[in-house]
């Protein structure tokens, strides 16, 4: 007698994965996109416009600097990385119509409606960002560990070639996609276990390998950023040794993080050296003659 309500309940719970997986499927395929300045195919909500990552990014600024304790603006680390973020923004115009070009396309110039602000922030943290709109921060914590303006560089172009590239609102999308399947499950009856396995199982084969993937892309275009500005990319390699002594060897597995592992990251920078050179030959020749002396042979 209850065998034929079961079998109504399991096709019912059927359907709803069905029509869960039906519109997740609309949702990506309506939402892609190909980025200029990386050649990949991305998904972005078309209802996420720059301005309002725009307006996402100064109200995370905001409270950052109401919580931490920024330098003064006359502070030598503060006009130390101002000089540097100068410099990387400068050549933003030129880098991404050479990488949008490379790829056949334009580039889109988001940077366009940046209002560029950078804060040095007083923490024992070894660590920068760039927010969407262009608000960026460094924290002091970095500065022993970056040793030098070409490595200060490479970092921070790598942060602003995060808000350039748009991962914040891919991110955000990917985010979307993840609820709707976990609404999805909830909805058809999967009960917490099964959907905890199920979503451990989507972080390790397909979000952590994405978000690994970003920080590749952000390596790449941070690093033609600082050299197009006159830092020695070369610097990038001895940089990531000094971060990965500095972490103390705690850092996750790579199969386990967001970020790719200190020997995947250099052995990447290292196939992206020649490139790398050949934009420092290209661009820095039309750097101010006092930049470019400043950033050695």
């Amino acid at each position: 007698m209850n065998q034929l309500p079961n079998r109504r309940r399991g096709g019912l719970r059927l359907w709803v994965l069905v029509i869960f997986a039906a519109y997740a499927g609309w949702y990506w395929f309506s939402n892609r996109s190909v980025d200029p300045l990386t050649g990949e195919t991305v998904v972005i909500d078309r209802s996420i416009s720059p301005e309002q990552e725009k307006a996402l990014g100064l109200q995370a600024y905001r409270e950052v600097l109401r919580q931490e304790n920024p330098l003064p603006s006359d502070a030598q680390a503060s006009r130390q990385v101002r000089g540097i973020a100068d410099r990387l923004i400068a050549r933003i115009p030129e880098v991404s119509d050479a990488l949008a070009s490379s790829h056949g396309m334009q580039a889109t110039h988001i940077e366009r409606s940046f209002d560029w602000d950078v804060s040095v922030l007083q923490s024992d943290q070894v660590n920068a960002f760039c927010l969407p709109g262009g608000k960026m921060a460094v924290y002091t914590g970095l500065l022993p560990v970056a040793e030098n303006d070409d490595a200060m560089a490479i970092v921070m172009g790598h942060e602003i070639a995060h808000a350039l590239l748009r991962h914040g609102a891919q991110r955000m999308t990917r985010e979307r996609l993840e609820q709707l399947g976990q609404v999805a499950g909830a909805a058809s009856g999967m009960d917490q276990g099964t959907l905890r396995t199920v979503m451990s199982a989507y972080g390790y084969g397909s979000a952590l390998p994405y978000a690994r993937s970003q920080e590749s892309q952000a390596d790449e275009m941070g690093l033609m950023l600082a050299a197009a500005a006159c830092y020695d990319p070369r610097q990038a390699i001895p940089l990531w040794q000094r971060m990965d002594r500095a972490s103390g060897g705690g850092s996750p597995p790579e199969f386990a993080s967001t970020h790719p592992s200190a020997g995947s990251r250099i052995q990447h920078l290292q196939e992206l050296m020649p490139k790398a050179l050949e934009y420092r030959a290209r661009f820095c020749s039309s750097q101010p003659a006092a930049a470019t002396a400043a950033a050695g042979p």
